[in-house]
């Protein structure tokens, strides 16, 4: 259906704003964790939202390589989040750049035959990576409620103020809107909660007024890459756990669009978030994957055209060229972020016992891979010294709950519902026999 170029506009924007939220929240905690000055920050925000953009476009557009054809947005994974603080913290930045560009070629390569591996992903390991996720990122956002770990006003009425008063006000445009309001609600409510900062003294614009206009994207902004073994294996690991989550994505989007996801359509969105990770790791931002809160905002509105996910795709570009905007976003209080946060998180989280609501319960197999993938993911999150007497090397797999309960679930449904056990190599000599 033919619809004008302000209501495709219109439609784009409402993407954009869906997605905006979550979009800036991970360079946000990413670039406060590494101590960058307000200058990087700024860019890093502006580069990320910049790549948000040119990856979408990568996704949409289908082509002889690349690009699943879907109306799908893209953006940072959160399941990188953590991964790439304790690399940074461990072997720097530019460490950071060089395993996404590592794993960004890796994804490329086996997208081909990625495809082909379902079975090593059933929603027993799927849901309990999400769930993992949502579980370890929940720390953060309590850290960031409190003010940000070290801060001077940590855990003052203040900031606990701000942040539960961020939260209650998304929770009250869920409840009474919807549409447009509510599928922005996390980004009102931290325009609402910062605008509150402001009259409490807790907003400092400087970082704005220095902010330039226009900048053009930065080849290498940190440096040269560096590659470590252990950084690279680990930042593999996440980009292998968001392609399992776009795959789920894929399917959700295929069925809105009465549309059949093939194996080769699957290999051609792998590919294309394997372009835009590499592209991530050239210009200093993230790996990509695919968002699904934009499928909620499809589903809403009811269109399913790609020429509007192409226009968002476009604004995400322009907005990420004026710093400016990104500089805005340095400004919001960590209280009210974290407060954004809970709801986002714990979003993440929700979705992740939705996943595992699938898997068969009666299965004593099945139970051990959540029990001790999720059991390990949180034991490492909260007792992160746990590995500390291994090699330096392996710690940064070791010390991050995401990439250690990601790989017990891998490793663990492999060991009960791929390789034979007795029972069933019995089973089936007796239907032989039969």
């Amino acid at each position: 259906m033919n619809k004008s170029p302000l209501k495709i506009a219109a439609l784009g924007f409402q993407h954009v704003i869906a997605m905006y939220a979550g979009a800036i929240i991970i360079p946000l905690i990413v670039g406060s964790a590494l101590k960058l000055s307000s200058e990087q920050l700024t860019y890093l925000i502006s580069i990320d939202i910049f790549m948000c953009g040119i990856a979408t476009i990568l996704q949409v557009w289908k082509n002889k390589v690349s690009g699943i054809g879907l109306p799908i947005v893209l953006g940072c994974t959160f399941t990188a989040v953590l991964p790439m603080i304790a690399i940074g913290k461990e072997s720097g930045i530019t460490s950071i750049y060089g395993a996404i560009l590592v794993s960004g070629v890796i994804v490329v390569i086996i997208s081909r035959w990625f495809s082909q591996l379902a079975r090593f992903f059933p929603p027993v390991v799927t849901g309990s990576v999400v769930t993992i996720i949502g579980i370890t990122l929940i720390p953060v956002a309590m850290n960031n409620m409190a003010g940000g770990e070290g801060a001077a006003d940590f855990a003052s009425v203040e900031n606990l103020t701000l942040a539960f008063g961020t939260l209650l006000f998304i929770l009250l445009l869920y409840k009474f809107s919807n549409g447009f309001i509510r599928s922005a609600a996390i980004l009102i409510g931290i325009l609402c909660g910062t605008a509150a900062g402001v009259l409490m003294g807790k907003v400092n614009f400087s970082a704005v007024g220095d902010a330039s206009w226009m900048h053009i994207p930065h080849l290498f902004y940190f440096g040269m890459p560096t590659f470590n073994a252990a950084a690279i294996l680990t930042m593999t690991l996440v980009a292998i756990v968001s392609l399992v989550e776009s795959t789920g994505v894929y399917y959700a989007l295929g069925d809105i669009c009465e549309k059949e996801v093939t194996k080769k359509d699957l290999a051609k969105g792998y590919r294309a978030e394997g372009i835009a990770t590499i592209l991530g790791g050239l210009f200093n931002s993230f790996p990509y994957t695919a968002f699904s809160q934009n499928v909620g905002v499809l589903q809403l509105s009811g269109v399913k055209s790609k020429n509007v996910i192409y226009t968002a795709g476009g604004m995400l570009i322009l907005i990420g060229l004026v710093p400016k905007i990104g500089a805005f976003t340095t400004v919001i209080p960590s209280s009210v972020l974290g407060g954004a946060m809970v709801a986002m998180f714990g979003m993440v989280l929700a979705y992740g016992i939705k996943m595992l609501s699938t898997v068969d319960f009666s299965s004593q197999e099945n139970l051990l891979i959540i029990a001790c993938s999720v059991g390990m993911g949180m034991g490492v999150t909260v007792v992160p010294s746990l590995f500390t007497n291994l090699p330096e090397s392996m710690q940064i797999l070791t010390s991050n709950g995401i990439v250690a309960g990601s790989m017990t679930a891998i490793v663990l449904n492999i060991f009960f519902n791929i390789v034979p056990s007795t029972k069933q190599t019995q089973l089936t000599a007796v239907q032989k026999a039969s």
